[in-house]
């Protein structure tokens, strides 16, 4: 049976009290990959709307003969966005449950409860002579209630926007140390409950990212024509985690580092007081909580602060500041993911209000007022304005790469044509073993070297700066206090040294001692070999006879069991903890950091392990079935000569098109049409409503569950192959059906803020 993996990169942005409704959106896709686990491993222990996701799947395998699994292996996420990326990752990798997170949003994330206690103390003092003035500012005609709160929740706002505005001046109203303990809460009460297994595969990375405004920020060195060097402010932060997955459940990070994490992203300007690194000390205290990664962990995240006084000084707040919609942190863990089987990816991102600008609808034709002016200016425009510039980044790499694909397919006969020639025609009936296959693949390389003529020299200047660079890359990232440019140059030097200045020779190949170092190093064309011969069994199959699906998918197992090898040598875990004391001094000595890499690596002997595999599965295979991946495995050399220069370099192992995808109201009209404005009540008061009143905070966490149901089951459906008959409108509006009443059933008992809001829903999905 076929095998299909559809990897979602989750990116939240900020939404103030839309947080509420993107934890229900993140929770259905907490519940869709465990429904799809339980798939996969025959498992019992899923409910409710788990069991529909599950049948889902089922049917799809049976219909289709694809065995679907969903991996949400990279969560980013900013602010309110950021809190939410935290704890979904959190439940990823730990086996743990998403539901003690629910009762934090709805039961906690209420004005009352993150007012600070010093600021509740201050309304005795203010309250004689502010009553009359907050009173005549909330009830005079026009005022911001009367504007943006339902009348129904009018009386409840005012009287939590009261005691807010009347709390101390000029000072963050809500508390910080408060809101680090509410998030340590939810982190135990998680640890607390049920324990699964991990959501991903056993060695599978997640990735998470939060951002941070530093606000003080530091100089970062950019380098001109004139003055050579200059210094500039920088203040975006990212705070990342990679762990890779476990065969038994653990926590992803130490709490207090997640609390931090979680903390500093969602320090909303002006709300909360910035976060300095003291109130995590507090919070250890008071829990009586060891920190035994204290110095590690901020070394990493704030390695621009060298001593104790300057991380003591830092101050972060809020990641949407800077960087709303964090695509890039989720795009630069792309490279050279594991791949076990075929892979359909995705970004998918949630906007939970779209339609609003600086805190106006676009088709509002009066000016802005006072509060919109400075709320959009401060918050709501520089959230919104990176956005597009990632999603054009993400499209432009999806062009080039179903170009490449192209050119790759129009390559086709001419490269088949040239491996022929160079080993005849009879050399197909041979019986492949390791030895002849690793002779071949020589003989393939050499080939391709001297028919390129002059353009080969361009290949391989291009690909051995690549080598270069991931090499700098991978030494700078287990020492990031060197500085970047200084250890590239170290890096180049010591090539140099060693006859590397000149790597092409003057009959079309490569010098010895190239040729040995890219044996030694290059293992992005190792990994870009396989998944050319892995794309070509699957996605660019053309049926041949005497070869049945169950002998190709067998020679898939084997490509995809070979690529596990040298991506099991890729990454910082695989070059074990000794690396980053030899990293670190690699401005010293280079020599010693790249001879560690390849010792520890052992691509040659890999090479040999690797063409074991595919010399087995080739010899089990039809001749017609051989013959194609011959051709496809040693004409690799001829395609790269020609594909490597149009991708400029860029350290990428695969020409396959990322997909975007976007969760929001507008797109989930199933139930209830009219977006943001129609479901959600969040959106009121500036984003802020769901703090004032819990019936909104349950109205937003039900209709981000319906929504996330929706757009998880649309995906689900999206990633059956291209060419194969899509599921019916039909049967996609049944499945749908019933994961909306399932989610109801679940949701009953728990919101009853708004005795109508379930019945209500349910009649409109019962009708629809």
């Amino acid at each position: 049976m076929r095998q299909k993996e559809l990897r979602i990169a989750l990116v939240c942005y900020g939404g103030i009290s839309l947080a509420v409704y993107m934890h229900g959106v993140t929770k259905e896709l907490w519940k869709l990959a465990r429904a799809s686990r339980a798939h996969l491993n025959g498992g019992d222990g899923i409910h409710g709307v788990e069991v529909v996701y599950r049948d889902m799947l089922r049917s799809i395998e049976a219909q289709h003969d694809l065995r679907l699994r969903v991996l949400p292996d990279i969560v980013a996420g900013a602010s309110a966005g950021g809190i939410n990326g935290v704890f979904l990752a959190q439940a990823i990798h730990s086996g743990q449950s998403l539901e003690p997170l629910t009762a934090l949003w709805l039961e906690r994330a209420d004005v009352d409860v993150l007012l600070d206690p010093d600021a509740r103390l201050a309304t005795r003092f203010l309250k004689y002579w502010a009553v009359p003035v907050v009173n005549f500012l909330l009830s005079r005609p026009g005022n911001m209630v009367s504007a943006s709160v339902a009348p129904e929740t009018r009386a409840e706002v005012r009287g939590k926007l009261s005691r807010l505005v009347r709390s101390r001046w000029f000072e963050a109203p809500f508390g910080g140390i408060g809101f680090s303990r509410l998030l340590a809460e939810a982190l135990d009460a998680m640890a607390a409950g049920p324990v699964s297994a991990p959501l991903l595969p056993r060695g599978h990375p997640l990735d998470l990212f939060v951002t941070v405004t530093d606000f003080k920020g530091h100089l970062e060195k950019l380098r001109l024509n004139s003055p050579p060097e200059v210094d500039e402010g920088e203040h975006r932060l990212s705070i990342g985690f990679r762990r890779i997955t476990p065969a038994k459940g653990g926590p992803l990070a130490e709490t207090l580092e997640l609390v931090l994490a979680a903390r500093a992203t969602a320090s909303f300007p002006g709300a909360f007081p910035a976060l300095q690194i003291a109130e995590i000390d507090a919070l250890a205290a008071e829990r009586k909580a060891k920190w035994p990664t204290r110095a590690a962990f901020l070394a990493r995240v704030l390695p621009h602060l060298t001593t104790a006084q300057e991380i003591a000084g830092a101050a972060l707040i809020d990641g949407s500041v800077l960087v709303n919609a964090p695509f890039a942190e989720a795009m630069s863990v792309l490279s050279a993911r594991p791949a076990q089987r075929e892979v359909d990816r995705r970004f998918v991102y949630i906007d939970p209000h779209p339609q609003r600008v600086g805190g106006m609808e676009r088709s509002d034709p009066r000016p802005p007022n006072w509060f919109s002016v400075i709320f959009g200016s401060l918050s709501a425009i520089p959230r919104e304005q990176p956005i597009r510039d990632n999603l054009d980044t993400l499209a432009h790499e999806s062009r080039e790469m179903e170009r490449l694909r192209g050119v790759i397919t129009a390559l086709r006969a001419d490269v088949e044509h040239a491996v022929e020639h160079l080993f005849g025609h009879t050399f197909f009936l041979d019986k492949p073993n390791q030895r002849r296959i690793s002779a071949w693949r020589e003989k393939a390389q050499h080939g391709a070297a001297s028919q390129a003529g002059y353009a080969y020299q361009s290949y391989a200047q291009l690909k051995f700066a690549g080598v270069a660079d991931a090499l700098t890359g991978v030494i700078a990232a287990a020492a990031p206090a060197l500085d970047r440019a200084h250890l590239a140059h170290a890096v180049q030097h010591h090539l140099a040294d060693i006859g590397l200045s000149r790597i092409a020779n003057g009959g079309g190949g490569l010098t010895p001692p190239a040729i040995a170092f890219l044996r030694e190093h290059d293992l992005a064309h190792r990994i870009r070999r396989l998944r050319l011969l892995a794309r070509r069994l699957a996605e660019d199959w053309e049926e041949q006879p005497g070869v049945t699906s169950h002998q190709r998918e067998a020679a898939r197992d084997a490509v995809y069991q070979a690529l596990a090898l040298y991506f099991a040598r890729d990454g910082q875990e695989a070059l074990g903890p000794e690396f980053p004391a030899i990293a670190a001094a690699a401005l010293q000595d280079p020599a010693a950091a790249l001879h560690a890499i390849a010792a520890t690596r052992q691509l040659t002997a890999t090479d040999a392990e690797v063409d074991a595999i595919l010399a087995e599965a080739m010899a089990a295979a039809p001749k017609p079935l051989r013959r194609m991946m011959l051709l496809t495995y040693l004409g690799f050399p001829y395609y790269d000569v020609v594909t490597l220069p149009l991708l400029r370099g860029a350290d990428l192992t695969e020409f396959d098109p990322v997909k975007v995808d976007r969760i929001s109201p507008e797109d989930a009209t199933s139930i209830r049409k009219g977006g943001a404005e129609a479901c959600l009540r969040g959106v009121e008061f500036y984003n802020f409503g769901a703090f004032f009143s819990r019936a909104y905070r349950e109205n937003d966490y039900l209709w981000g569950r319906l929504h996330g149901a929706e757009r998880m089951i649309d995906l689900v459906a999206s990633s059956l192959a291209d060419g194969a008959a899509p599921l019916p409108a039909a049967e996609i509006a049944r499945i749908k059906r019933a994961a909306f009443l399932a989610i109801l059933d679940e949701e009953e008992t728990r919101l009853t803020a708004d005795p109508s809001l379930v019945s209500g829903i349910r009649a409109e999905v019962l009708k629809a």
